[in-house]
């Protein structure tokens, strides 16, 4: 897999790359929650689609692509659909599965970068060009770089339904307030804040690791590049001239263990999920907590207006002589529907409207008004969604962003990862969790 692209962008890039104007084929029946859907008379012949997603919460977000699944629904009685809506925790491992049985879905949701670069790589997916050039108004909207991480050879293979900052640092100002304490731009500020709060009691940055990918995507990606940047990542991914051993990442993992050592984080905080860990701080139990846009569609289902008026967002602290730059997030070009290589013919025909329907122009204007970032021209009304996401908005707009580690590290890295920070945070070694890591990266990459 190859993908050196430079991904720190300049504030102004930026503002353009982010979003709203401020106004066989698989038979799916590989277990998981379906809803067989789509009625016909019983002489018409029937196309059968699957599609495979992780939207299976109770966010806004979620919420509104089933909603767009169901429309498609409605509106195609000839069409036979099979969902298949799986937990995201266990969403990636149910799709290894399948492939390796020659038993994908039709249409799958998919990361950018290395999730979808595997599918590709295996010969299991096909292009949709033919329906970008159908609708070249709808096209021509996306934002630059949109299909940046779901292209190959030059040929786009999903269009996003959103955009994925994933490291935006959420904080209680009332809780800052209250002890005297100032938001952190420095890590020396970041560690006096962890320690006041505990000293009061509070939780100092909330945090549900879990199912693992947690720690690595909200917390690590970011901070590590303030410590190594971007290009050093880049070449450690590749094996080209930098390794995961080498001293700024072991540096970069002993600045993760000082915040564990500190105890920054809540007791059992590999033992909760994200969504747990996301009310325990919107409850005042926890001053910080790390996420990304799901955050914004999460809390905007479930917190009150009260609460969410006490949020604010900014960027991870700087590190004191890091490589990296202190004003950026961690973000992905978002996720897309990807398509069977087997799907053909009728079948075919149905996938693409289907990709439309919850792709388009009014998906990308409904998944924006469920607080959702979007990689795509679309003006929302502030008063459709809630303050925190303006605020977001505003973040995202004046910042730069840099690669989130699993869009870019084989599966086999990712997991090293994930698993190396849960042992740093039960008292791991940084070296060896370094070791681990760059030992999986250069067997995955050949090296």
């Amino acid at each position: 897999m190859k993908f050196k692209k430079a991904w720190v962008l300049s504030a102004s890039a930026l503002a353009a790359l982010v979003l709203l104007s401020a106004c066989g084929s698989g038979n799916g029946n590989n277990g998981g929650g379906s809803a067989d859907t789509g009625s016909a008379p019983a002489d018409e012949p029937k196309v059968e689609l699957s599609i495979w997603h992780n939207f299976s919460g109770d966010d806004l977000r979620a919420q509104t692509m089933r909603g767009l699944i169901e429309q498609y629904v409605a509106a195609h009685p000839e069409v036979k659909v099979d969902v298949q809506a799986i937990p995201p925790d266990g969403y990636k491992q149910r799709l290894k599965t399948v492939a390796a049985a020659n038993e994908m879905p039709d249409l799958f949701l998919s990361n950018p970068g290395s999730m979808i670069a595997e599918f590709y790589n295996g010969d299991l997916l096909q292009p949709i060009g033919d329906l970008l050039e159908q609708y070249p108004e709808w096209r021509d909207g996306f934002l630059p770089g949109a299909f940046e991480g779901h292209t190959f050879d030059g040929e786009i293979y999903a269009a996003p339904v959103n955009l994925s900052p994933s490291s935006i640092m959420y904080y209680n100002h009332s809780l800052f307030e209250q002890y005297d304490v100032k938001v952190p731009t420095t890590w020396d500020e970041l560690m006096t804040a962890i320690e006041t709060f505990n000293a009061n009691g509070i939780t100092p940055i909330s945090m549900g690791n879990k199912a693992a990918w947690v720690a690595q995507s909200t917390i690590i990606g970011t901070l590590a590049d303030r410590v190594t940047g971007s290009e050093w990542f880049l070449s450690a991914v590749e094996q080209d001239g930098a390794a995961f051993t080498d001293p700024q990442f072991v540096e970069a993992l002993g600045y993760f263990k000082q915040l564990a050592d500190a105890e920054a984080f809540q007791d059992g905080a590999n033992s909760i999920d994200n969504t747990q860990a996301e009310q325990y701080f919107i409850q005042g139990n926890a001053a910080m907590t790390l996420g990304g846009t799901w955050t914004l569609t999460n809390l905007a289902a479930t917190a009150s207006e009260e609460a969410l008026e006490q949020v604010g967002v900014t960027v991870f602290p700087a590190i004191p002589g890091g490589a990296g730059d202190p004003n950026t997030i961690t973000a992905s070009t978002g996720q897309g529907f990807a398509m069977n290589k087997d799907v053909t013919g009728a079948q075919r025909e149905a996938a693409l409207d289907l990709i439309y329907t919850i792709s388009g122009p009014e998906a990308q204007q409904q998944i924006a008004q469920s607080n959702t970032l979007v990689n795509y021209q679309v003006e929302v009304d502030p008063a459709k969604v809630t303050p925190l996401f303006n605020k977001t908005y505003e973040l995202v707009t004046s910042v730069g962003f840099t690669p989130i580690y699993d869009a870019y590290l084989s599966s086999a890295g990712t997991e090293a990862v994930n698993n190396g920070l849960q042992e740093l945070m039960l008292g791991g070694d940084p070296e060896t969790v370094a070791q681990k890591i760059q030992n999986a990266q250069a067997e995955a990459v050949g090296n």
